[in-house]
């Protein structure tokens, strides 16, 4: 089974993305770290994150180190902020799309995937057997990432982040390759006055209604 969660920054899909896949014992790509590992191997390159070329942004993801994608730069405002970028590449994302895909065909558990990023649903695996559209409101989504780089040690204020995410929403909901938007036949869920544990139960409860021998 291949469960595609596709959403907004902060929205919450990274952390369903992984608990249901702990919970259904299936494989975990987290295809957000994929760009960003190549917004950070731009970066240690030297590359001026105002003025990223195709050919720099092509070459660092011909060249990729997976290695980056488990390191906690990539988790930095300054990274996440240049993957939006990065993304809005063609070149870049035909790159990284055939990894995407043969991970979902073939995962090595062989038993199931879930997937999670911004076009899974739409682009990257529009067959998948179960699409998430995960999304919150802005500010509440800028509250949550702030918290969150706070605890990382990061010095950050909620008017900075609250700036830094509009203007990424902009950019991958209005990008001309593969922008940011729900699946026709996706199911929306809206984080907002959720927390975690809600937020899985009820994503549980659409999986299990499609697949019911996976409880």
């Amino acid at each position: 089974m291949i469960i595609a969660i596709d959403g907004s920054a902060a929205s919450g899909k990274g952390t369903l993305a992984k608990r249901v896949a702990v919970e259904l014992g299936y494989d975990y790509l987290d295809t957000g770290a994929l760009y960003r590992a190549v917004a950070l191997s731009l970066l240690i390159t030297g590359a001026n994150s105002n003025n990223i070329d195709e050919k720099q942004a092509v070459d660092a993801a011909l060249t990729l180190d997976l290695s980056l994608t488990e390191t906690a730069e990539i988790r930095t405002d300054k990274v996440a902020a240049l993957a939006s970028i990065v993304a809005a590449i063609s070149p870049v994302r035909v790159e990284l799309l055939a990894l995407q895909r043969a991970f979902a065909t073939a995962p090595p558990s062989g038993k199931g995937v879930v997937i999670d990023g911004r076009d899974i649903g739409t682009i990257v695996l529009p067959d998948a057997d179960l699409k998430f559209f995960i999304d919150a409101d802005l500010d509440i989504r800028a509250k949550r990432r702030t918290k969150e780089l706070l605890q990382t040690g990061q010095s950050v204020m909620v008017r900075d982040v609250l700036a830094d995410m509009k203007a990424r929403d902009d950019r991958d909901r209005t990008r001309l390759v593969a922008p940011l938007k729900a699946a026709a036949d996706s199911i929306t869920i809206d984080t907002s006055k959720m927390d975690a544990a809600e937020v899985l139960a009820l994503a549980l409860s659409h999986i299990y209604r499609v697949r019911p021998s996976e409880q």
